[in-house]
């Protein structure tokens, strides 16, 4: 047989179904179906229920605070309105100087007896929806609750003390309603620093 007699060999590749390499699976990465697996994924949907309930206690924490707030601050408005007749009440008994009050009839003294109480009970009944007056009388001025108007020359008495009070200041929670309105002293010592704002606030029942 000579070589024109030999047929070609055939070289393509055998027909049939694709063959297809299977995945290469990392080490780390548990087949399916595998116990690895189902562990894996169990402490997943552990992780994602704690990381719920963090999220829902959070939630639970703030609503819980911001309705407490809505129930103090809520009257903010009309606690400011009040204070307005606190104030004309006071202004009523300082006009009655005390030489008066010394010797005022028995009408006078029952008139003035009469506001004093009135005004108590005011006070009282703000104080049952957290506001509170504030007496700085005495204390280190606190730009936090006092506002100065004036300076009074008085060395007798540390510098930035409150000597004169011309305006009640009022507290509600642990908001300043409105600042107390004060003369303060110069010339003397400088006052010690406050221990805290509550102490420097003078808040009264």
């Amino acid at each position: 047989m000579t070589d024109r007699d030999r047929q070609p060999e055939d070289t393509t590749a055998p027909t049939g179904e694709p063959v297809v390499s299977k995945p290469y699976i990392m080490p780390d990465d548990p087949e399916p179906g595998s116990v690895e697996l189902l562990q894996k994924e169990a402490a997943e949907a552990r992780d994602r229920m704690l990381r719920t309930l963090a999220e829902m206690e959070n939630l639970r924490k703030r609503t819980t605070k911001e309705v407490a707030d809505a129930r103090l601050y809520g009257i903010t408005g009309f606690a400011r309105d009040v204070l307005d007749i606190a104030d004309n009440l006071q202004r009523a008994l300082d006009a009655v100087p005390a030489e008066a009050r010394a010797t005022a009839d028995p009408g006078l003294i029952s008139l003035i007896e009469g506001v004093e109480l009135t005004e108590r009970a005011l006070l009282n009944a703000l104080e049952k929806h957290g506001v509170k007056k504030l007496d700085p009388q005495g204390q280190k001025f606190d730009p936090n609750f006092h506002q100065a108007m004036y300076e009074v020359p008085d060395p007798s008495v540390p510098s930035g003390t409150v000597v004169q009070i011309m305006q009640a200041g009022y507290t509600i929670g642990d908001r300043v309603l409105r600042p107390a309105l004060v003369g303060v002293a110069k010339g003397g010592a400088k006052a010690a620093p406050a221990a805290n704002n509550n102490e420097s606030s003078g808040a009264t029942n």
